[in-house]
């Protein structure tokens, strides 16, 4: 087995699902971070999978909160979990920031927006963001917002006049322009006007399982050809059938690099490293929260009451190495492995992020 090499999740949870404050927010529209259970357990959990950083979905991503108001809130609840679990936990500002994680033994934590609806009508506020230590920001989540569509926008717009002003800003501050969730023609959109290179930081390939959700092989190739990065993610997307496996986790990998080539794909689950323990449970709980996201226009196509939004066979303390060992399989040799589970993303936030003090 080929040891573990350096893991960043372009986009994942630190959290125990298992938890009863867990638990009540994963039923819930409006799940906050105070919610998250960042325990004993889910710190071990992701020490023990070799996990070297994350990126935190973080503030206003969907329903009634004021945006902004939550999303200044919700960064100074990253900042006291931070803090409170400094021996474990380490704010990532810089690429330095990562490499300081991996040789201290700690998880760099990444903060990102699911949706930049919170930068309102004002430009200012993405310098305000970036100053309190957010480095990524996803333009949309699957709705439309004033920047441009999301993956589930049937009109397809792309982005606002105001959107494209709004990653000149973000490429002014050297954050990562996220095109996650995006509809087509933002995402296409986005890659061609931004004077940075972007990226997809969690999604499949529409080539593979035709869902909005997932990006189809010109967004891919775009991104790529421009210096960018995207993740695939763990999720129900991965098969039209809604039931993804492991192997199809593989497939969009292998897919991605066909198109991207190897120094652009990497992983982003969009799930957490504790695996909940029980599934019926959860499976009952599943069915309000589906229907919540439906009610209220925020739900994705390929979403159902017995989707799970992760993969059963690759899931817990075990799920990277187990990708590892799948993609040995596939015939990858251990520096294509390397760059998938965390150089490129390394290697991406190099191209995007500014040298900053420590």
């Amino acid at each position: 087995m080929t040891p573990t090499p350096m893991i960043i999740n372009a986009l994942g949870q630190l959290d125990n699902p298992n938890a009863p404050r867990s638990v009540e927010a994963a039923a819930q529209l409006n799940a906050s971070s105070e919610q998250l259970t960042i325990d004993a357990r889910a710190l071990a959990d992701a020490h023990a999978s070799g996990l070297t950083a994350v990126n935190v979905t973080l503030g206003y991503t969907m329903g009634d909160l004021p945006p902004y108001e939550h999303t200044l809130h919700e960064i100074a609840v990253w900042d006291a979990i931070v803090r409170d679990n400094a021996a474990d936990l380490l704010k990532v500002r810089t690429v330095a920031d990562i490499h300081r994680a991996r040789r201290e033994g700690r998880i760099g934590v990444v903060y990102g927006f699911q949706n930049a609806v919170a930068v309102g009508d004002d430009l200012d506020r993405v310098a305000t963001f970036a100053g309190l230590g957010v480095r990524v920001v996803q333009l949309t989540y699957n709705q439309a917002n004033h920047l441009g569509d999301g993956s589930m926008a049937l009109a397809n717009r792309g982005l606002s006049d105001f959107g494209r002003q709004v990653v000149e800003a973000l490429n002014d501050q050297h954050l990562m322009v996220d095109l996650s969730h995006s509809g087509e023609r933002t995402c296409l959109e986005a890659a061609t006007m931004s004077r940075a290179p972007v990226s997809v930081n969690h999604t499949g390939c529409r080539a593979l399982a035709d869902l909005p959700r997932n990006k189809t092989d010109e967004e891919l190739r775009l991104v790529a050809s421009r210096g960018g990065f995207v993740g695939i993610y763990f999720m129900p997307f991965l098969h039209v059938s809604g039931h993804a496996g492991a192997a199809d986790v593989v497939e969009h990998i292998d897919h991605a690099v066909n198109v991207c080539g190897e120094d652009h794909v990497g992983i982003g689950t969009d799930g957490t490293i504790t695996s909940v323990d029980d599934l019926d449970a959860y499976r009952a709980h599943l069915a309000e929260h589906v229907a919540l996201r439906r009610q209220a226009g925020v739900g994705a196509a390929g979403e159902r009451a017995d989707t799970l939004p992760f993969v059963l066979d690759l899931r817990g303390v075990d799920q990277f190495r187990e990708l590892i060992r799948l993609l040995e399989k596939r015939g990858y040799r251990s520096e294509r492995i390397e760059k998938i589970l965390g150089r490129n993303f390394l290697d991406y936030a190099g191209r995007v992020w500014a040298p900053r003090p420590a």
